[in-house]
This record gives C-alpha cells, structure tokens and sequence, in this order.
C-alpha cells in the first residue's frame, strides 16, 4: 500500500530524473551486478498475494504469475537464471536492503519516500490505483457518488485523504484489506477502496463477489510499478531498465498480461509500446 499522496505527472519526472541520473554514470560495474554474472544467477523477491500477480501452483509448488512472470523474465534478459524469493509486504524493503534478495518485483509502487532510501530502474512496468468494489445495485458509478457515504479503507492507506478532500467521503480505516472488505459485506461502508491489482481479481474470479463490481471506470491516485535495487546501483539499474524497454518496446508486456488474464488492460502499457517502439526508429 502506498502512503505518498503524490499526482501521477510528479511521479513521471521523478522517473524521467532517475533515468537521466543513470544515462550520466560512469561505466563500471557495480557489486551486485559483479556478483550476479559471476555466479550466474540473480535472487528477486516477489510478492505472491493469490490471484493472477503472483499465487503459488498447488501442483507443483511454483510461483506463478504476473510478478514472478516478470521476474523470470527479467533474469533471462540479463543472461542470467532466476532465484525467486517470496516475500511479504512488510518485510520486503529490509529483504532488498540486508542483501537476500538483489531485486524486487513485489507490488511496490514509486514514491519520493522510498526513492529516497532505494534505488529502482525508471522505466515502469505497469500502473496501480485505487479501485471501488461496490454492489452491483448501488447506484454508484462516479467518485463523486461517494460523497457523504461510508467508504471502507486499509488503515494508513494513501486513498484515505482523496477520499475525503476530493469526494466528501466518510473513510472507515480497518486494519488490514480482508477487514475492509469484510466490512464492506457487512453493510459498514457502500465502497472498499483498495489497489486496482488487488480488486479486479477478486470481483472476477471469486463467486462470493458475484453481486459486487468495480463500476467506476477510473482510478485514483494512479502510481508506476517498478523494479526495484538497493541505493546507488547505477550499473544494475542501467542493465535492468535496459530489459524492462525491451519489454515495452517487443510487446512482451502486453502479451504477457493477456496471456495471464489481467483485466482490464492497463492503459500504460500500449502507451510506453509506442513510445519505445518510435525511439528505436
């Protein structure tokens, strides 16, 4: 979850810097890209909440999903083999900071507060907002409809002050997700505002959701995916958003998202496409 209450275009210079920064490194390999080609493989955290960004196959033990697709993926483009690692949201940061894991691909969105204390490749792979699950016969169809109406949150979460500022509406803190969205059965609130990745699976693939739906088209406080590194790893950084262009540019991204199942598509991904599709020409 994230807790910088920031626009989308500051968090788009705040990328565009960090890829300045890197094109003006110097050229010398850095300690963990060293060690990642002299061993041959590289460790990447990802974070497996259930649903089509990351689960655990019950066949065969695997994680599987969009995070470890990419994580995967990610390695072979270096040249590399993938050591996956999952990790929990509360521990992840301290995984990639003590050095048991070199990357992560956890469903952490950029923010200024934690560029300050990582480092990360600046081209993002996707982007996450904050999606309203309500009944299906709410009549709810626009932020706006929310105004004056109980509206169920995780506590601390970044949507809360939206939410109130912009929409008028009465925000509820629980204490994780599962409780907000509890709550939200229960009668409590007429909306739980959660991430996009975490509502849209839910209201599609579990029948107990089945009267409930995502019926406001658009997002809030809308953020960039990126992978992330520990601070000042220019060369590691450099070789990784190398790999994530890459991504873009062959469609890869796009592909992998249908072939997972993601729904709805994500706007970003046909935009970057064209964008580093026109910059190879």
């Amino acid at each position: 979850m994230r807790h910088a209450f920031r626009s989308l275009p500051s968090l788009l210079r705040l990328a565009a810097g960090a890829a300045a920064a890197v094109l003006l490194q110097p050229a010398h390999a850095d300690a963990t890209l060293d060690k990642v080609k002299q061993r041959g493989k590289i460790t990447i955290g990802v974070l497996v909440n259930g649903g089509p960004f990351g689960s655990i196959d019950p066949g065969n033990q695997q994680l599987v999903g969009w995070n470890p697709d990419l994580a995967r993926a990610l390695a072979k483009g270096l040249g590399v083999e993938a050591d996956l690692v999952q990790v929990q949201t509360a521990t992840r940061v301290q995984f990639l900071q003590g050095g048991k894991v070199d990357l992560l691909i956890a469903s952490m969105e950029l923010n200024p507060e934690r560029a300050e204390i990582l480092g990360y490749a600046p081209t993002p792979f996707y982007r996450v907002g904050g999606t309203a699950a309500v009944r299906k016969d709410s009549g709810i169809t626009k932020w706006e409809d929310l105004r004056g109406k109980p509206v169920c949150v995780s506590q601390g979460s970044s949507y809360a002050k939206p939410l109130a500022a912009d929409h008028g509406a009465e925000v509820r803190g629980y204490k994780t997700a599962s409780e907000s969205l509890l709550a939200l059965k229960g009668g409590n609130c007429v909306a739980a505002v959660h991430d996009s990745t975490l509502i849209h699976p839910l209201l599609q693939s579990n029948p107990e959701w089945s009267q409930y739906a995502a019926t406001i088209g658009s997002t809030i406080l809308p953020a960039l995916s990126v992978v992330w590194t520990r601070k000042g790893e220019a060369d590691t950084i450099a070789a990784v958003d190398k790999v994530v262009q890459d991504w873009h540019r062959t469609g890869w991204l796009i592909a992998t998202e249908k072939r997972i199942g993601i729904e709805p598509a994500n706007p970003l991904l046909p935009e970057l496409q064209a964008k580093y599709r026109a910059a190879a020409n």
